[in-house]
């Protein structure tokens, strides 16, 4: 971990954030635009996911897929991309005498695509069967049955991967309009961390950057939340667990209670000491995985509790969670407890940020969503003022029936069995 970053912005708009790290045996570039599924309409949903797939698959200088993986795995990197409902980042990781390789791919990649048609309907097939593989991990789709409960028929609401109906019809001409609305240098993130010489990175990533657009950005669409009673959402499937998500409406991140909210959410169900682990995995012996988190975006977010759960003991689980999270918000925590987080919440962070590439995320998905960094130092001392009176209030808020949802994946068919039971009483 550094106590130290550097932010400086281009007069193309184009952020650099450097992050070094003397220590480190690697170096990592990592690119983040403020591009994602929340900020496409209906008749492209899925695009910016597309895209992410496509800038692998040929440059000018680079014209095929294999031209690009070759001379990445030539120099032992490793490398991959990603998008969420409010960015896509691409990343590669290597030796820091490989600095400017790396970058040189990576900016290539981001900047340089081609969009080859024959290229686009190849990779159609290799997203639909990514769509189809996500299908066949309900602890992971349940996640995503969860948001569209909360969300609806809104961007918040839609998987980012799309819908298979709208990955077919999409055009080279969707791609070219939506990269002309978005990759452009005041919504462009560079960040290198590790071990590197920073002048000669600021120099090299310059004139990488030099011929970014920096047209108008398209904005997203505002969230909207619409919610008077519990709701349920129950996907019915033939599986060997009942997989769980069950969550309020929260706040976005730009809210200062979001650390009391984190520290409620590691005691809840953070760790192996945690309410919800000793409850429905010790004591009930109902499940292998269960925990708790928050979810926090720039418009909205989410604290929520996932598992696998037991077919037979899952109303008896559902009422123990309700019940968990109903203690949090009648009773303040005690002072053992609160501290014990705290310090694993600490301790967690620091050692997540032990490698270059998780360094590079933890600074760079800070800027691109809220233009703000917190060092390291100064969450945790944030995180260290949290008191149990304020849990207490957060847990008072959020924990009423007006924000609580259920999601399952299961082999029942009757979701009216679920919504009679999802109540604070």
């Amino acid at each position: 971990m550094t106590k130290n970053f550097k932010k400086i912005v281009l007069e193309n708009g184009l952020r650099i954030v450097l992050a070094p790290n003397s220590q480190s045996l690697a170096t990592t570039v990592l690119i983040l635009v403020e591009a994602g599924s929340k900020y496409e309409t209906k008749e492209i949903s899925g695009l910016s996911h597309f895209l992410e797939h496509m800038c692998f698959k040929g440059t000018k200088k680079r014209p095929d897929s294999i031209d690009i993986s070759s001379e990445l795995d030539g120099m032992g990197a490793v490398y991959n991309a990603f998008t969420s409902q409010e960015l896509t980042g691409y990343f590669a990781k290597a030796r820091p005498e490989n600095f400017d390789e790396i970058l040189d791919v990576v900016s290539d990649i981001y900047l340089n695509q081609v969009f080859e048609q024959k290229e686009i309907d190849k990779e159609r097939g290799v997203i639909i069967e990514e769509i189809n593989m996500y299908e066949d991990l309900p602890a992971r789709r349940v996640g995503e049955e969860f948001t569209t409960l909360l969300y609806g028929d809104q961007p918040a609401g839609w998987d980012v991967g799309g819908r298979k109906e709208v990955i077919q019809k999409l055009t080279r001409e969707d791609f070219i309009k939506y990269r002309g609305e978005h990759y452009l240098g005041q919504s462009s993130l560079v960040v290198v961390a590790g071990k590197f010489d920073e002048k000669n990175a600021i120099k090299k990533i310059g004139a990488a950057f030099k011929g970014i657009a920096t047209t108008g950005k398209t904005p997203k669409i505002k969230t909207i939340e619409n919610q008077s009673k519990p709701a349920v959402r129950l996907k019915t499937k033939e599986t060997d667990q009942t997989h769980l998500v069950l969550g309020v409406r929260a706040f976005s991140l730009f809210d200062e209670r979001r650390y009391a909210l984190e520290v409620l959410a590691d005691i809840l169900g953070g760790s192996m000491s945690s309410r919800l682990f000793q409850r429905i995995r010790e004591q009930m012996g109902a499940a292998y995985h269960i925990g708790a988190g928050s979810d926090l975006m720039t418009d909205h977010g989410y604290l929520a509790v996932s598992g696998g759960i037991d077919h037979n003991k899952i109303d008896e689980v559902i009422k123990a969670i309700l019940e968990e999270l109903k203690k949090l918000a009648d009773a303040e925590v005690s002072e053992e407890e609160l501290d014990r987080a705290k310090k694993h919440m600490a301790g967690h962070l620091v050692i997540g940020l032990e490698t270059s590439d998780q360094l590079a995320s933890y600074y760079g998905v800070q800027e691109i969503l809220s233009k703000d960094i917190e060092s390291p130092e100064e969450l945790i001392k944030k995180i260290q003022k949290v008191s149990a009176a304020e849990i207490k209030a957060v847990a008072r808020d959020i924990f009423q029936n007006s924000k609580l949802n259920l999601a399952l994946i299961g082999p029942f068919k009757d979701p009216s069995r679920f919504e009679k039971i999802l109540t604070f009483k």
